[in-house]
């Protein structure tokens, strides 16, 4: 055998070593990464599942963000009023085909979360829609029905903006006893005003 083809043999012999050799380093380096990687969203799971359960339970990521803290106003200082546009809706009652035109201002007591509401009212309008198109005509017509639907509209109306506000039940399950017991959500829509209410 020649010297050359000696030295031939031992050049493709150094190419197939380095060729193993950068497969082997490539395939350590993606176990790394990718045992890095798992590592990274099993560490995330765990965090969402203890953030989970020091929130309750929820799974909403509605309910997960946190509750804003509007400042309550002082006596001193007139509330914000926000008129939204009439609303006009189909009623839910069965045996005829009835509508609703009411007129709606919402009393906030900080100007400056008025102002922040603006920005949300198509969620804001919709919210307040989905409850009307579910009362009947005999839900709306006496006293106590429209302060029961004053009472949902507030609560529903800061919903887009991340303040979740239970409704009250008069149930007695477990839940139910731990809601009460927690901190109750301070509500900056104070009052709901009906600037017109007409049922046909």
């Amino acid at each position: 055998m020649s010297a050359a083809a000696a030295s031939a043999e031992t050049t493709v012999a150094k190419k197939k070593g380095s060729k193993k050799l950068w497969i082997i380093v490539g395939v350590v380096l993606l176990l790394v990464a990718g045992g890095g990687g798992g590592y990274v969203m099993m560490k995330r799971k765990a965090d969402a599942a203890a953030a989970e359960a020091e929130g309750g339970g929820h799974g909403d990521a509605a309910e997960a963000a946190p509750a804003r803290k509007p400042h309550k106003r002082d006596a001193h200082t007139p509330p914000a009023y926000l008129p939204l546009d009439p609303f006009v809706v189909n009623l839910a009652d069965r045996d005829s085909d009835r509508y609703a035109q009411i007129g709606i201002t919402l009393e906030i007591d900080d100007a400056k979360f008025a102002d922040e509401m603006k920005t949300y009212m198509p969620a804001i309008r919709n919210a307040i829609l989905m409850i009307l198109s579910h009362k009947t005509a005999a839900d709306m017509l006496g006293r106590e029905g429209k302060e029961m639907l004053a009472a949902e509209i507030a609560r529903e109306a800061v919903r887009p903006l991340g303040i979740n506000i239970e409704a009250e039940s008069d149930d007695d399950s477990a839940s139910s006893k731990k809601k009460r017991r927690a901190a109750p959500v301070y509500n900056p829509v104070q009052q709901v005003h009906f600037s017109s209410f007409i049922v046909q």
